[in-house]
Protein backbone atom coordinates (compact mmCIF):
# COMPACT_ATOMS: atom_id res chain seq x y z
CA UNK A 1 0.00 0.00 0.00
CA UNK A 2 1.18 3.50 -0.81
CA UNK A 3 -0.20 6.67 0.79
CA UNK A 4 0.43 10.11 -0.71
CA UNK A 5 -0.61 13.45 0.82
CA UNK A 6 -2.53 15.72 -1.56
CA UNK A 7 -2.78 18.49 1.05
CA UNK A 8 -5.21 19.61 3.76
CA UNK A 9 -7.12 16.38 4.62
CA UNK A 10 -6.80 14.67 1.26
CA UNK A 11 -4.80 11.49 0.69
CA UNK A 12 -4.35 9.10 -2.20
CA UNK A 13 -4.32 5.51 -0.95
CA UNK A 14 -3.14 3.04 -3.58
CA UNK A 15 -3.48 -0.72 -3.23
CA UNK A 16 -2.87 -3.52 -5.72
CA UNK A 17 -6.57 -3.55 -6.65
CA UNK A 18 -7.84 -0.01 -6.16
CA UNK A 19 -7.23 3.69 -5.66
CA UNK A 20 -9.00 5.61 -2.89
CA UNK A 21 -8.96 9.37 -2.31
CA UNK A 22 -10.08 11.02 0.92
CA UNK A 23 -11.64 14.50 1.22
CA UNK A 24 -10.81 16.10 -2.16
CA UNK A 25 -10.76 19.91 -1.85
CA UNK A 26 -11.60 22.92 -4.00
CA UNK A 27 -8.23 24.53 -4.78
CA UNK A 28 -9.79 27.98 -5.13
CA UNK A 29 -11.11 27.77 -1.58
CA UNK A 30 -8.10 26.08 0.04
CA UNK A 31 -5.32 27.81 -1.88
CA UNK A 32 -3.37 24.63 -2.64
CA UNK A 33 -3.30 22.90 -6.01
CA UNK A 34 -5.44 19.79 -6.34
CA UNK A 35 -4.67 17.49 -9.25
CA UNK A 36 -7.35 16.24 -11.62
CA UNK A 37 -7.12 12.54 -10.95
CA UNK A 38 -8.87 9.22 -11.33
CA UNK A 39 -9.94 7.07 -8.40
CA UNK A 40 -12.11 4.05 -7.75
CA UNK A 41 -13.35 5.20 -4.34
CA UNK A 42 -13.77 8.66 -2.82
CA UNK A 43 -14.59 9.30 0.84
CA UNK A 44 -16.09 12.62 1.94
CA UNK A 45 -16.07 13.34 5.67
CA UNK A 46 -18.52 16.25 5.48
CA UNK A 47 -20.14 18.62 3.02
CA UNK A 48 -17.75 21.59 3.05
CA UNK A 49 -15.92 22.61 -0.12
CA UNK A 50 -12.49 22.00 1.37
CA UNK A 51 -13.45 18.33 1.78
CA UNK A 52 -16.11 17.43 -0.81
CA UNK A 53 -14.74 18.52 -4.20
CA UNK A 54 -15.66 15.24 -5.90
CA UNK A 55 -15.85 16.87 -9.36
CA UNK A 56 -12.04 16.78 -9.39
CA UNK A 57 -12.16 12.98 -9.40
CA UNK A 58 -12.75 11.10 -12.66
CA UNK A 59 -14.39 7.69 -13.09
CA UNK A 60 -15.11 7.06 -9.41
CA UNK A 61 -16.96 3.79 -8.91
CA UNK A 62 -18.16 4.80 -5.47
CA UNK A 63 -18.44 8.10 -3.59
CA UNK A 64 -18.93 7.50 0.13
CA UNK A 65 -20.30 10.46 2.06
CA UNK A 66 -21.71 9.18 5.32
CA UNK A 67 -21.92 6.42 7.93
CA UNK A 68 -22.37 2.81 6.88
CA UNK A 69 -20.45 -0.25 5.74
CA UNK A 70 -19.10 -0.51 2.20
CA UNK A 71 -17.09 -3.07 0.22
CA UNK A 72 -15.50 -2.13 -3.11
CA UNK A 73 -12.59 -3.75 -4.98
CA UNK A 74 -11.32 -5.69 -1.95
CA UNK A 75 -11.42 -2.55 0.20
CA UNK A 76 -13.69 -2.35 3.23
CA UNK A 77 -14.83 1.07 4.43
CA UNK A 78 -16.75 1.70 7.64
CA UNK A 79 -18.23 5.17 8.20
CA UNK A 80 -18.63 6.14 11.86
CA UNK A 81 -20.82 9.14 12.80
CA UNK A 82 -19.20 12.03 14.68
CA UNK A 83 -19.36 15.83 14.79
CA UNK A 84 -17.45 18.77 13.33
CA UNK A 85 -17.52 20.59 16.69
CA UNK A 86 -17.75 19.84 20.42
CA UNK A 87 -21.43 20.84 20.62
CA UNK A 88 -22.90 17.79 18.86
CA UNK A 89 -22.91 19.52 15.50
CA UNK A 90 -24.70 22.72 16.52
CA UNK A 91 -21.91 24.92 15.11
CA UNK A 92 -20.50 23.05 12.12
CA UNK A 93 -22.65 19.97 11.60
CA UNK A 94 -21.81 16.30 11.29
CA UNK A 95 -18.57 14.57 10.38
CA UNK A 96 -17.86 11.00 9.33
CA UNK A 97 -14.84 9.01 10.49
CA UNK A 98 -13.76 6.34 8.02
CA UNK A 99 -12.05 3.08 8.93
CA UNK A 100 -10.45 1.54 5.84
CA UNK A 101 -9.29 -2.06 5.63
CA UNK A 102 -7.19 -3.31 2.72
CA UNK A 103 -4.26 -5.67 2.17
CA UNK A 104 -4.25 -6.75 5.80
CA UNK A 105 -3.93 -3.16 7.05
CA UNK A 106 -6.39 -1.08 9.06
CA UNK A 107 -6.46 2.71 8.67
CA UNK A 108 -8.66 5.49 10.02
CA UNK A 109 -9.26 8.97 8.60
CA UNK A 110 -10.93 11.22 11.20
CA UNK A 111 -12.07 13.95 8.79
CA UNK A 112 -12.78 17.29 10.44
CA UNK A 113 -13.35 15.81 13.88
CA UNK A 114 -14.23 18.52 16.38
CA UNK A 115 -14.32 16.63 19.69
CA UNK A 116 -12.62 13.99 21.79
CA UNK A 117 -13.75 10.49 20.81
CA UNK A 118 -16.20 8.59 22.98
CA UNK A 119 -15.32 5.16 24.33
CA UNK A 120 -17.83 3.64 21.89
CA UNK A 121 -16.18 5.39 18.93
CA UNK A 122 -12.71 4.29 20.08
CA UNK A 123 -13.92 0.68 20.37
CA UNK A 124 -15.53 0.83 16.91
CA UNK A 125 -12.34 2.19 15.37
CA UNK A 126 -10.39 -0.61 17.04
CA UNK A 127 -6.71 -1.43 16.55
CA UNK A 128 -5.06 0.63 13.82
CA UNK A 129 -1.95 0.42 11.73
CA UNK A 130 -2.37 4.01 10.52
CA UNK A 131 -4.26 7.01 11.92
CA UNK A 132 -4.82 10.19 9.87
CA UNK A 133 -6.06 12.95 12.14
CA UNK A 134 -6.51 16.75 12.12
CA UNK A 135 -4.20 18.70 14.42
CA UNK A 136 -4.59 22.37 13.49
CA UNK A 137 -7.47 23.51 15.72
CA UNK A 138 -9.92 26.35 14.95
CA UNK A 139 -12.23 24.21 12.77
CA UNK A 140 -11.26 20.84 14.26
CA UNK A 141 -9.59 19.39 17.33
CA UNK A 142 -6.32 21.09 18.19
CA UNK A 143 -2.95 19.48 18.72
CA UNK A 144 -3.60 18.78 22.43
CA UNK A 145 -6.83 16.87 21.73
CA UNK A 146 -5.06 15.12 18.87
CA UNK A 147 -2.38 13.89 21.28
CA UNK A 148 -5.13 12.56 23.60
CA UNK A 149 -6.71 10.65 20.72
CA UNK A 150 -3.38 9.16 19.63
CA UNK A 151 -2.74 8.02 23.20
CA UNK A 152 -6.23 6.49 23.45
CA UNK A 153 -6.07 4.60 20.13
CA UNK A 154 -2.32 3.81 20.06
CA UNK A 155 -1.96 3.48 16.28
CA UNK A 156 1.34 2.23 14.92
CA UNK A 157 1.75 5.13 12.46
CA UNK A 158 0.31 8.64 12.87
CA UNK A 159 -0.19 10.93 9.87
CA UNK A 160 -1.09 14.55 10.75
CA UNK A 161 -3.43 16.56 8.50
CA UNK A 162 -5.44 19.79 8.45
CA UNK A 163 -2.69 22.05 9.76
CA UNK A 164 -1.19 25.30 8.49
CA UNK A 165 1.21 24.84 5.61
CA UNK A 166 2.68 27.13 2.95
CA UNK A 167 0.21 27.96 0.18
CA UNK A 168 -2.96 27.70 2.24
CA UNK A 169 -5.51 30.48 1.89
CA UNK A 170 -4.42 32.73 4.77
CA UNK A 171 -7.76 34.54 4.90
CA UNK A 172 -9.48 31.29 5.88
CA UNK A 173 -6.79 29.13 7.44
CA UNK A 174 -4.23 31.46 9.01
CA UNK A 175 -5.31 30.49 12.53
CA UNK A 176 -4.48 26.82 12.08
CA UNK A 177 -1.53 25.56 14.12
CA UNK A 178 1.57 24.34 12.34
CA UNK A 179 2.58 20.69 12.56
CA UNK A 180 5.43 21.49 14.96
CA UNK A 181 3.05 22.10 17.89
CA UNK A 182 1.61 18.60 17.59
CA UNK A 183 4.96 16.92 16.97
CA UNK A 184 6.49 18.58 20.03
CA UNK A 185 3.55 17.72 22.30
CA UNK A 186 3.36 14.10 21.11
CA UNK A 187 7.07 13.46 21.48
CA UNK A 188 7.36 10.50 19.12
CA UNK A 189 9.90 9.83 16.39
CA UNK A 190 9.11 11.72 13.18
CA UNK A 191 9.87 10.52 9.67
CA UNK A 192 9.52 13.09 6.88
CA UNK A 193 8.56 11.15 3.76
CA UNK A 194 7.49 11.86 0.17
CA UNK A 195 5.03 8.95 0.43
CA UNK A 196 4.35 6.22 2.97
CA UNK A 197 4.84 2.69 1.68
CA UNK A 198 3.62 0.03 4.06
CA UNK A 199 2.57 -3.62 3.99
CA UNK A 200 1.00 -6.06 6.41
CA UNK A 201 3.34 -6.89 9.26
CA UNK A 202 5.75 -4.02 8.58
CA UNK A 203 4.45 -1.79 11.38
CA UNK A 204 5.47 -3.29 14.75
CA UNK A 205 3.53 -1.81 17.66
CA UNK A 206 6.67 -1.05 19.67
CA UNK A 207 7.97 1.22 16.88
CA UNK A 208 5.20 3.84 16.91
CA UNK A 209 6.07 6.95 14.89
CA UNK A 210 4.72 9.97 13.02
CA UNK A 211 4.89 10.01 9.22
CA UNK A 212 4.98 13.66 8.12
CA UNK A 213 4.20 13.46 4.43
CA UNK A 214 5.17 15.94 1.76
CA UNK A 215 2.34 17.45 -0.26
CA UNK A 216 2.11 16.05 -3.77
Amino acid sequence: MEIAFLGHSSFKIKTKTSLLITDPFDPKMVGLKFPKTKADIVTVSHNHSDHNYVEAIENAKKIISGPGEYEIDEISVIGIPSFHDNKKGEERGKNTIYVIEAEGLRLAHLGDLGHILSEEQINTIGDLDILMLPIGGKFTIGYQEAVEIVQAIEPKIIIPMHYFMPGLNKETFSQLDKAESFLSALGLRVEKLPTLKVKEGSTPAEDQYVALLEKK
